[in-house]
């Protein structure tokens, strides 16, 4: 008897603010097996917050939250010089925001992804790094971490094992990538072809590999697999890859939140 292949697929969602609606996550949630759920700070608020994570708990999707900087005007994309202690306090306020929210439709929060440039600083910014650790100790008991492949020598994916907190990492068929492993992300996404999106993922899951935008080829590894909600053909690019998942066997479903004990 072969031994289970599984797979998450995941998506950023609960971007809309107000009366401006970004994404369609009516279409996205039915398909997907975990949800990071935009904050309030780069996107989202209240409503669409509790909106997302009623749906999601309706449809068994796993709830993470997705922290950004306080930057609604920039989507969470311009770096800003904080400290620590803002760090710290920055994600704790938006991932317990939302677990308050999910535990009131009864269930928890699943896992954390860090938004936009504050990704980028957490991965070059070790002592901004540690801060977030700590808040995402104090959001939840056991941490899950979401995090690209290809980034995982960054600062706090380093912090996060060293303190036995689960990472799962990430393969993005909506996005190009680097030779040095980095993602090329649009600042205003385009419309991509869900065949594509499928050949990239039939690769990855292959042979570990993706290309990149100067034609070589990088190795990856990851346990779920990302497409960006706000993308145009976003709803049909995440159909096609579910199909294609369960079409070739793999069970397609949210990473279990296993805490290894750190030595």
């Amino acid at each position: 008897m072969s031994a289970e292949r599984a797979i998450d697929l995941n998506c950023d969602l609960g971007e809309s603010f107000g009366n401006w609606r970004l994404g369609n996550d009516e279409e996205l949630l039915p398909r997907i097996t975990s949800a990071n759920v935009a904050c309030g700070f780069h996107a989202g608020d209240p409503v669409t917050m509790v909106d997302t994570v009623r749906r999601a708990a309706e449809l068994g999707v796993a709830v993470g939250a997705h922290p950004g900087l306080p930057d609604l005007l920039g989507f969470g994309r311009r770096a800003m010089e904080i400290s620590p202690e803002d760090a710290y306090a920055y994600v704790l306020y938006q991932s317990a925001a939302l677990d308050g929210v999910a535990r009131t439709f009864g269930v928890r929060l699943h896992h954390l992804k860090p938004h936009g440039i504050l990704y980028t600083m957490l991965n070059d910014r070790p002592e901004l790094a540690h801060a977030v650790a700590d808040a995402f100790a104090a959001a939840m008991e056991a941490p899950v971490l979401y995090w690209p492949a290809g980034s995982e020598d960054g600062a706090l994916v380093r912090e996060c094992r060293d303190r036995g907190f689960r990472v799962v990492l990430e393969f993005y068929p909506d996005v190009t990538y680097t030779s040095d492993r980095r993602l090329v992300v649009d600042r205003r996404k385009g419309p991509l072809e869900p065949a594509t999106a499928v050949e990239r993922v039939a690769r990855f899951l292959a042979d570990g590999t993706a290309a990149t935008v100067d034609g070589g080829s990088i190795e990856l590894a990851g346990e779920s697999i990302c497409i960006h909600g706000d993308g145009p053909t976003a709803p049909a690019v995440v159909a096609a890859v579910r199909e294609h998942l369960e079409r070739e066997g793999w069970t397609v479903r949210a990473p279990a939140p296993v805490v290894e004990v750190a030595a």
